[in-house]
């Protein structure tokens, strides 16, 4: 990326605006292509969601992530530059395009700041292929023309756009100079996108028996094909009004303020929203974290019943066995790419509002020969998600569960022009579509493994999703 020692804030006039976009079209006709300019100015503080939420477009693309306990959100929406990929070559191929666009990028401004430059936002579905009429592809990628983030106490805005060679500058410079405007004294939108209605009707419907799935796993297991394999049920929610993504996820987010609260939106009417409490890989300043999530609990009525529920996780032979199967994985994965990680010896515990899990995170300092997307096709799928050995049983998952799993279990997440970027899984997670909502929970069947209690864990995870669904 080339970077221009230029402040926009300094310059915020459309003659100076028109200047700089003939700099940036003379370089464009020099190269014989494009070239992606982005700017970055800091503004005041802004709610990201919010501001989606005032300017949401059914048919433009958004992708939103937050992790309220940290203060850190980020959203985008509709499209400077985009790329479809499929097949195992996936993450390698979109690491090709995001560094053929940087290549042709000009950055100006606050490209330093938090959340500066450009922002690649990506989704990766769990399988190398979908199924016709999926919704999303196996690998997209988008810069969208605005991105609006938030880390602490800084608000960045990032205008993105094309400059061909033959760009009209006059109209150009028009719909940046209104983007920054907008952004230098943004007003949200005073009144809802829809009215929610207190006569709304629900239904609830499952296909298949999950417990008879369960059971068949098991003897598979017994039987020697893998060790263990996540298996997951999806429930269709209907409503007789439109859901509205964005809305529900606001109830996430307020609901788990130490997950990630997502959504992804195709641009076709169809969003995948969830609050995922598992980072599947963040980097920065070149360190590495990631984590084994795996082996789960009900939370308590009081403390004293969380802290025995607790202490009956930490001592379960079958989830402490899960965990380890997760955790011995992603490190010589790790291995492998030449990492050494670090992580403590013995599992501590991840409590959310409605679950808790064996968690061990884990971190370590990332070679500059080894790229972000490399790691991610690396660790991708976790045997949190997937199982274990995964040749064998990322057919099995198919074979065994009813429903085209998309984005669910996916790697969800961006990346920036320094290398840095953050991934998490798209787990707790629902596709909503008008009236409609596929709500996904899953969890890893091993040897001991019970249909009642993978069931009821399941059930467990269903249902912060069809209650902010229903509280829409």
């Amino acid at each position: 990326m080339t970077i221009l020692p230029i402040n926009p804030a300094a310059n915020a006039n459309p003659e100076a605006l028109r200047a700089f976009l003939e700099q940036c079209r003379s370089a464009a006709a020099r190269a014989g292509r494009a070239k992606l300019v982005s700017i970055s100015i800091a503004v005041d503080a802004l709610d990201p969601l919010a501001v989606l939420e005032s300017i949401f477009e059914p048919g433009e693309p958004h992708f939103y992530a937050e992790r309220p306990d940290i203060g850190s959100a980020i959203a985008g929406a509709e499209t400077a530059a985009a790329f479809e990929s499929t097949g195992p070559g996936r993450f390698e191929a979109v690491q090709r395009w995001i560094d053929a666009m940087l290549q042709d990028t000009i950055g100006v401004g606050d490209v330093s700041a938090p959340f500066g430059g450009p922002h690649f936002f990506t989704g990766f579905a769990f399988a190398d292929e979908v199924e016709a009429g999926e919704p999303f592809a196996a690998a997209r990628v988008f810069v969208p023309r605005w991105q609006v983030a938030r880390a602490g106490a800084v608000t960045t805005a990032v205008a993105n756009f094309l400059v061909p060679p033959d760009a009209d500058l006059n109209a150009l410079a028009e719909r940046v100079w209104r983007a920054h405007r907008k952004f230098g004294g943004f007003r949200y939108r005073e009144t809802p996108l829809t009215e929610p209605s207190a006569e709304a009707i629900f239904q609830v419907r499952e296909a298949g028996d999950y417990r008879a799935v369960v059971a068949k796993a098991v003897a598979r297991i017994d039987a020697g094909e893998f060790t263990k394999i996540v298996l997951a049920r999806a429930q269709e929610f209907a409503s007789d009004q439109p859901l509205h993504p964005l809305r529900v996820l606001n109830g996430l987010r307020q609901r788990f303020p130490d997950c990630y609260a997502f959504s992804l939106a195709n641009g076709r009417g169809q969003s995948f929203i969830g609050a995922s409490p598992e980072r599947l890989v963040r980097v920065s300043k070149g360190v590495l974290e990631t984590e084994a999530l795996a082996g789960s609990i009900r939370r308590g009525a009081g403390a004293s019943e969380d802290a025995a529920l607790a202490g009956t996780l930490l001592r379960s032979e079958k989830d402490c066995r899960e965990h380890q199967h997760v955790l011995a994985a992603i490190t010589a994965r790790l291995e492998h790419l030449g990492l050494a990680p670090e992580y403590a010896a013995e599992p501590g515990l991840r409590r959310l509002a409605n679950v808790q899990h064996l968690h061990t995170p884990i971190r370590a300092t990332l070679p500059k020969n080894v790229r972000l997307l490399a790691v991610l096709a690396a660790l991708h799928p976790t045997p949190a998600v997937g199982g274990s050995p995964l040749a064998a049983v990322l057919p099995a998952i198919r074979g065994l569960e009813s429903f085209p799993r998309g984005l669910y279990a996916g790697a969800i997440g961006w990346s920036n022009a320094r290398g840095g970027g953050e991934f998490f899984v798209g787990l707790r997670s629902a596709l909503v579509d008008g009236g409609t909502a596929r709500v996904y929970a899953g969890a890893g069947i091993v040897a001991g493994s019970t249909p009642e209690k993978e069931f009821a864990e399941t059930e467990l995870k269903f249902k912060a999703m069809l209650e902010a669904l229903r509280n829409s």
